[in-house]
């Protein structure tokens, strides 16, 4: 990571100790704990540095940035708090969940009243630039309820085609990218043009590295973190299996049906996928639209009208985050 991005997260981080203070004095304890626990548990904080840089694209400081910063990170926990509970996660971030510590219910409020202060915190700006932001929030909160519904439908769904699995991960994973950079160019009053190309290039940065994910799952590189062929366990309807099941004929759809119905287990089922995928070539059409995709995202930011050493930074952290390895 740069050393601009480590400055932006130093940053964001003491805005969200601060917020925690906030929330440490509200009442009643049992609401607002959980909020601060899973706050805490940390991560890459990838949403609210987009929304500082968004800002600094544009000649503003990142501070004017802050609030809308945190509102996207109090929004993206508050999902992933949901998300647990409708997985039955007992992990997140090798922590237990909010769930798991408080129980069903008490997530599901804490859950909400982050939604809830999502929207709030964005009260600090003016009105005009508050009935923007909150509009691009609730607009992307929509939608990305919305994708995660697709998700669990796709579950029992055995003709998923592959625009439907990209409309899903557009929703449930790259508008809130769009929305964190767009916001910050809310702040800096960016023009309405700049503003959405902005917001393209966060949706596609968001579809190529979903795309990305799916593939490291299956075909992992030296060092990746996870435990390999997750997805294919789990019988989960990514790209490459869609391609696949689309693609496969004779032996290889009987061997790929076989698998999806429990034929084999472990080690010796994500061999046998992973091999159909490998012959069909799916594993080099995921990286190909990956690769559209990207293009896609830095043609819009190409086109954001501001010096092209403004772009430096956004163009360099997205390939961090497309070629990222763990």
């Amino acid at each position: 990571m740069t050393n601009k991005a480590e400055q932006l997260s130093v940053l964001f981080a003491s805005h969200l100790e601060n917020y925690q203070l906030v929330l440490a004095k509200r009442l009643p304890t049992s609401l607002y704990a959980p909020c601060i626990y899973i706050l805490s548990l940390g991560g890459k904080r990838v949403r609210p540095l987009l929304a500082l840089a968004g800002a600094e694209l544009f000649g503003a400081s990142p501070e004017v940035a802050l609030d809308s910063a945190l509102a996207v990170e109090l929004f993206h926990n508050f999902s992933l708090i949901h998300d647990d509970i409708l997985d039955n996660a007992p992990l997140r971030r090798g922590q237990p969940t909010v769930h798991e510590k408080w129980g069903r219910d008490t997530a599901i409020l804490s859950g909400d009243v982050m939604m809830v202060q999502s929207v709030r915190v964005l009260e600090s700006y003016s009105s005009l630039a508050y009935y923007h932001l909150s509009q691009l929030l609730n607009k992307t909160a929509t939608e990305v309820c919305e994708g995660q519904q697709w998700d669990m439908d796709f579950e029992k769904n055995d003709s998923v085609t592959v625009d439907a699995y990209i409309q899903m991960i557009a929703a449930k994973t790259a508008v809130l990218l769009g929305c964190s950079l767009q916001m910050g160019a809310i702040c800096a009053n960016a023009s309405c043009d700049n503003q959405l190309a902005l917001y393209e290039f966060g949706l596609n940065v968001g579809i190529a590295f979903q795309l990305n994910d799916d593939l490291l799952d299956a075909f992992p590189g030296e060092g990746f973190g996870k435990q390999p062929g997750g997805d294919i366990l789990a019988d989960k309807k990514t790209f490459l299996l869609l391609k696949a099941r689309a693609l496969a004929e004779g032996e290889a759809e009987r061997t790929l049906e076989a698998c999806l119905a429990g034929k084999w287990n472990g080690s010796e089922k994500i061999d046998k996928v992973t091999a159909i995928y490998r012959e069909l070539g799916v594993d080099m059409l995921c990286s190909q639209l990956a690769d559209e995709y990207t293009a896609k995202a830095f043609k819009s930011l190409d086109s954001i009208d501001v010096p092209d050493a403004n772009k430096d930074f956004l163009r360099g952290y997205a390939k961090h985050l497309l070629h990222r390895q763990v």
